[in-house]
């Protein structure tokens, strides 16, 4: 898929270049700043693409999630928006890596879904945003870590209200976000009229409580809401599970 790669993608000394082991994609990543983690690669799983979707990322970063989303469903019509002028930037030199080159990444506020690029137009939207509530947690608020993890540059509601302005009819909605705010979750989609369908609950180990949740929405769906076998991430050995190797392409 990515055989024939740019030489001419500038890495700078501050980043590094790993191999997402997935159909020979790479990803340019600063250590320094916010690298992806577990819940990209199992939110690219779950959204189930096509390859024919029209996607777009809400706070792509890097473009981990675009990233991803091609290299399972072979999707190509991809969008990203990012308020970080230098994350977005990097994306766009990991499209670029990649061949994406009809990927498009848009620098920005998400906030602004009147924007044409937003309206009404997307079979699906992603988002991995920040899961903790500003005020809780420490850290410098201009940092990329801070931004990541807090709802700084944008709330739970902003995020859901972006993804229904950008989702067509009957468009689906898939985020990563914390089981403890579960009920305002599904709540905030309903304002927004998107009709939750879809949940799994991941768990460290079978014994240990979930700490994230996968959920899907589609924008004015009928009610009804199908839960998914918990996922646990780790064995009691601390090895991935048969399920988390198959999520990542290494079972057997």
């Amino acid at each position: 898929m990515c055989k024939n790669m740019p030489t001419d993608v500038p890495i700078y000394h501050d980043e590094r270049l790993d191999d997402l082991q997935l159909k020979g994609l790479k990803i340019i990543q600063k250590p320094n700043a916010f690298c992806f983690g577990t819940d990209a690669v199992l939110l690219a799983h779950f959204a189930r693409a096509k390859k024919t979707s029209r996607v777009l990322d809400l706070g792509t970063g890097g473009g981990i999630l675009l990233l991803l989303i091609h290299g399972h469903y072979g999707t190509t019509s991809l969008r990203g928006v990012e308020i970080q002028p230098d994350m977005a930037e990097l994306a766009r030199r990991n499209m670029a890596l990649n061949g994406l080159t009809d990927a498009v990444i848009y620098e920005g506020d998400y906030k602004a879904h009147g924007e044409a690029f937003l309206k009404g137009k997307f079979d699906l939207v992603v988002a991995n945003p920040p899961y903790i509530k500003v005020g809780a947690g420490e850290g410098r608020e201009e940092s990329h870590h801070y931004i990541a993890r807090h709802e700084v540059a944008a709330t739970l509601d902003d995020v859901v209200a972006a993804a229904s302005a950008a989702l067509n009819a009957a468009g689906r909605f898939c985020m990563v976000h914390h089981p403890q705010r579960l009920s305002e979750i599904i709540l905030t989609m309903v304002k927004h009229g998107i009709e939750p369908k879809r949940l799994q609950m991941v768990q460290p180990r079978w014994d240990k409580a979930p700490n994230l949740m996968l959920i899907e929405g589609i924008r004015g769906g009928k009610s009804g809401m199908r839960m998914e076998p918990t996922l646990s991430v780790y064995d009691a050995d601390g090895a991935y599970t048969p399920e988390m190797l198959k999520i990542y392409g290494r079972e057997g």
